[in-house]
């Protein structure tokens, strides 16, 4: 593959190109001018921006480039065609939220996987090429453009105990209002989109499975941002700007996110763009694909924001005077935190080496059992890492003077003296690290990182339904059968024990054979350019 990356945007290029767009947005009551160049929206632009500039890295190219047949391509934008690609993308995405936090435009990468997935079923199941085709076109004009894609997935959703059809308010949901030879028109809110403000364009995805009776609600299709009829709410990305008890925040002023609630009021999508409209029976095989790829990747999005706490709570340590090493109080919690970021991280990467290829689109799909596994760990576990950073660190997180006074020549030297602790450590660099773990963890920002962890991708209770849903318990109940020496009591298809098996698995060339590392060797986070 030719990783010459002279064709792809930097920071720069996506800002600019975002000036070319003229979305209807709102943040806190007000219209904006210029997203590329709102104050309030800046960390989330600023985020997405380095998505941008890794690839131009020389040292980091070879993750964040993707060979599609022999044509290099965004890692964010690339099907997945092996488990390779699974793992590569696994490590994009970590390097990358170890940068920002939130990455944020790795949900383009499963949605689009998703949709190559259902497009190709579908087209299998009418006897055609269609679907897959004008997917395949789509695909080609945003890799083309290195475009940033908005995922508008989760609806308003109404009344949660009817279903789409059912609402009251139809807007709720969004829907077909209407369809004829040139394309849909669609109406209804999403509201939850990562990023809306500064994406170029939409990918309106169901986010449920369908009934026959909710066939207007299932669309799947493709909008820019700017298009007539769309109108953004969001809220600011990260804390730009804000002047809190313990000074600007060092981290979330300079990346964040911003999710929007995204109102589409009759939106023409012509038909190149729709990839299905009506076909019900398909939603729960795209909600299902997309969940699944995208628990896959919010595992390497939190295994970089642990590397951050890991790093920070190091780093706090030695600045108070302690080495873990030597201190069990602080090495446990430490092994904790390690224990919990990397083991999480390692159902993803076993997700990716049992990845398996979609019989469909032909492109590789992670394990759902270890995805989901790994996801909720992460889910349930973000609220642990932010204590046990708090543990290792010490209360100044919270307890420290505001920045101003670092430069109140009554008070500077005396507080210079007094907090210093490692005569190695610079006063100044000791809070540098408090107020890092503060906003982190300890602040407005921290609370959204905990609730995205929570929600984002499902509520723990959808993964706890997919794990059991897809592990193989009827193994299990049979192994232990057979040692029992009783045989299988009734056939499988007679109980619901029994009903999930799999077979074993092993990689396609043999355990043991020799070959090359999959994974492609990074530099040290201090060394990259």
């Amino acid at each position: 593959m030719n990783q010459s990356t002279s064709q792809f945007m930097n920071s720069k290029d996506y800002q600019e190109s975002l000036r070319s767009l003229k979305p209807t947005v709102y943040v806190d009551g007000r219209l904006i001018e210029s997203v590329a160049d709102e104050p309030s929206l800046r960390p989330g632009v600023q985020a997405l921006g380095v998505t941008y500039d890794m690839v131009h890295d020389p040292a980091l190219a070879p993750l964040m480039l993707a060979d599609s047949n022999g044509t290099p391509v965004p890692r964010m934008l690339h099907i997945n065609q092996s488990s390779g690609d699974l793992l590569n993308k696994l490590e994009a995405v970590r390097v990358l939220c170890q940068e920002t936090g939130c990455a944020q435009r790795y949900l383009a990468h499963d949605a689009l996987n998703a949709i190559a997935q259902v497009s190709a079923r579908i087209d299998d199941a009418k006897g055609s090429n269609e679907h897959s085709a004008k997917f395949s076109e789509y695909l080609s004009h945003v890799q083309t453009k290195d475009l940033a894609l908005g995922i508008a997935m989760t609806d308003a959703k109404g009344d949660r105990s009817r279903r789409p059809h059912e609402q009251e308010n139809p807007d709720t949901y969004v829907h077909i209002v209407s369809q004829d030879a040139k394309g849909v028109v669609i109406s209804g809110t999403k509201a939850i989109v990562t990023g809306a403000p500064y994406m170029h364009e939409f990918l309106v995805m169901p986010g449920r499975n369908m009934t026959k009776e909710d066939a207007a609600f299932a669309i799947c299709c493709a909008v820019p941002v700017d298009a007539k009829g769309i109108t953004i709410v969001a809220r600011p990305a990260g804390r730009p700007g804000d002047k809190v008890e313990h000074g600007k925040p060092i981290f979330s002023s300079k990346y964040g996110q911003s999710t929007g609630v995204v109102i589409f009021d009759k939106v023409f999508v012509p038909w190149d763009r729709v990839f299905y409209a009506g076909e019900w029976e398909h939603s729960s095989v795209l909600t299902y694909n997309y969940a699944t790829h995208h628990r896959h990747s919010c595992i390497a999005a939190r295994a970089g924001f642990g590397d951050l706490l890991i790093g920070a709570g190091a780093l706090m340590c030695e600045a108070n005077g302690l080495d873990p090493a030597t201190k069990s109080n602080l090495r446990d919690p430490m092994v904790e935190l390690i224990k919990i970021t990397e083991g999480f991280y390692a159902c993803g990467v076993a997700a990716s080496v049992y990845g398996t290829q979609d019989p469909y689109s032909k492109s590789f799909m992670p394990e759902p059992v270890f995805s989901n596994i790994g996801k909720l760990l992460l889910a349930t576990q973000i609220y642990d890492m932010h204590r046990l950073a708090h543990e290792v660190s010490g209360g100044l997180i919270v307890a420290l003077p505001g920045p101003d006074e670092d430069h109140n020549p009554a008070t500077a030297a005396t507080l210079a003296e007094v907090l210093r602790a490692n005569p190695a450590v610079p006063y100044d660099k000791r809070i540098e690290v408090a107020r890092f773990i503060e906003d982190l963890t300890a602040s407005y920002q921290g609370g959204w990182y905990s609730v995205i962890s929570l929600h984002g991708g499902g509520s723990p209770a959808a993964m706890k339904q997919e794990i059991y849903r897809q592990y193989p318990i009827g193994n299990k109940v049979e192994l232990v059968e057979r040692l029992l020496d009783r045989g299988v009591l009734t056939s499988s298809e007679e109980r619901a024990i029994t009903k999930n098996k799999q077979p074993g698995r092993c990689c396609d060339q043999g355990c043991s054979a020799p070959g090359q590392a999959v994974m492609v060797p990074l530099p040290e986070p201090g060394r990259r350019t």
